[in-house]
């Protein structure tokens, strides 16, 4: 569905996982035949207007709930230990893949998506605000097709800029695509590991420190690639337990947005 609305201004400024996210700014609509593209693959998806060229920092509830995401893009070397933690404390979460995780580990994101709410994550992690809109639909296209056709999921609504970068336009052109990017309220910096400064115990004060009803946390499946440490795996369990004694409870994305029809 060709939508017309006017993109204001937004505002950028929260580091993604080890980028700058791109500036926010008002932009032309896509060029014709990218928007016919568009049109003819969403036909039978929308978003809700509420969501209209929205990107989403915190899930617009009262109650006290945290939703936990977890992108996977890289190896999956905390997977194991995330989705027991997980399972075991019947705890509901949110993964955005990438296709390329998805081909990598195939038997892996089916597990996830058996029993969580499975994301766009693009097919191969570009930085989306540097590339053509031609190459934004064929990585998100692509990332959808594999995701699809390995797990038996659709991950429409569910979108995530890759390094958080994103602007107006990318945000239009995904939106047309039928997904709503779902950003974070706090980042837990597991992903730079020891040799980046961190610890557990400062993935888990970065989560308590941002405790408000609907806050979004962003967390990794994957390792460090310098020192091979499972930060945000391991701080998990942590994390649960200290939410909880605080009285929140946790839902996956699907709180405010259905999947696609």
């Amino acid at each position: 569905m060709r939508h017309r609305v006017l993109v204001t201004v937004l505002t950028a400024g929260l580091l993604a996982a080890g980028c700058a996210a791109g500036p926010i700014v008002s932009s032309a609509p896509p060029a014709a035949p990218v928007q016919r593209e568009l049109t003819t693959s969403t036909a039978t998806c929308t978003v809700p207007a509420r969501f209209d060229l929205r990107e989403v920092e915190r899930l617009p509830v009262k109650d006290k709930v945290v939703a936990l995401t977890f992108d996977a893009g890289a190896n999956a070397d905390g997977l194991r230990p995330i989705l027991r933690v997980l399972q075991d404390r019947n705890v509901k979460a949110t993964f955005f893949l990438t296709g390329r995780f998805v081909q990598t580990y195939p038997v892996r994101s089916k597990r996830i998506a058996n029993r969580y709410v499975v994301g766009n994550h693009t097919m191969t992690h570009p930085d989306l605000t540097t590339v053509s809109d031609i190459r934004i639909v064929r990585e998100v296209r692509r990332a959808e097709r594999v995701i699809r056709d390995t797990t038996g999921q659709d991950p429409r609504r569910f979108f995530r800029f890759p390094f958080g970068a994103r602007n107006a336009h990318t945000i239009r052109v995904v939106h047309d695509r039928c997904y709503v990017p779902f950003r974070w309220t706090v980042d837990t910096l597991g992903w730079k590991g020891t040799s980046g400064g961190m610890t557990v115990s400062k993935v888990v004060d970065r989560v308590l420190a941002g405790a408000e009803p609907g806050e979004v946390v962003l967390m990794h499946v994957g390792s460090n690639p310098d020192d091979g440490t499972t930060l945000d795996a391991d701080a998990l369990p942590r994390v649960i337990r200290r939410r909880r004694e605080r009285g929140y409870s946790f839902v996956s994305l699907a709180r405010v947005l259905a999947p696609a029809p």
